[in-house]
């Protein structure tokens, strides 16, 4: 049996459902419209994007704070409001066009958002997440945001299917500075969704 869109909204966000489904109609129209997203991509933006990013949600500790570097359209920072309000999330992006979309979108589901126009290396707070999805390769990425990681901290790098290659291609450099590294691969409504979790021993 075929779920409505409106019924898996409601099961992922309980009363934050609506707010999801006015976010992925944000998503495939004025972010398809300003370039921000690929117009191939409107027809499955609920699918690849939505629900590609919901399963980050169970990988965060509660009431903790969370940096989503580059967070373009709002992926997966976005969503990942909307699925843990308990979470005290900050987007991370450079590019204005970006952060203005940005905006519009924390203002207009209401988010307790904050949306800084930066790189992440020109942030200097730290956190107890890092989040990132097709940011950059996975030793850059570690070697970018690093400063943001409180001890204990971890990063949590949403990668495709070469995700287990990366991470036998990591730098024995920077594996020497402390880290445990784990892949997650959590099937989720059809698809699997690879985090590969980076965590900060010290």
């Amino acid at each position: 049996m075929t779920v409505s869109r409106e019924t898996r909204a409601s099961e992922l966000f309980g009363d934050r459902g609506l707010k999801a489904l006015r976010y992925a109609e944000l998503l495939s129209t004025t972010a398809i419209e300003r370039g921000l997203i690929g117009p191939s991509e409107a027809d499955r933006i609920w699918e690849r994007h939505i629900e590609n990013c919901y399963p980050l949600s169970t990988l965060c500790d509660e009431g903790k704070t969370v940096a989503d570097v580059g967070s373009g359209a709002g992926l997966p920072g976005v969503v990942l409001a909307l699925a843990r309000p308990d979470l005290r999330i900050t987007l991370i992006e450079p590019l204005k066009r970006r952060v203005e979309f940005l905006h519009e979108v924390v203002s207009e589901l209401d988010l307790p958002v904050e949306v800084l126009q930066s790189k992440a290396e020109g942030v200097k707070r730290t956190f107890h997440h890092v989040t990132a999805r097709a940011v950059a390769p996975l030793q850059r990425l570690i070697e970018s945001t690093w400063h943001l990681l409180e001890p204990q901290g971890s990063l949590l790098a949403m990668k495709g299917e070469r995700a287990a290659e990366e991470i036998q291609e990591f730098s024995p450099v920077i594996l020497a500075r402390g880290v445990k590294i784990e892949l997650k691969e959590i099937p989720f409504a059809g698809n699997v969704s690879r985090i590969v979790v980076v965590k900060r021993q010290k």
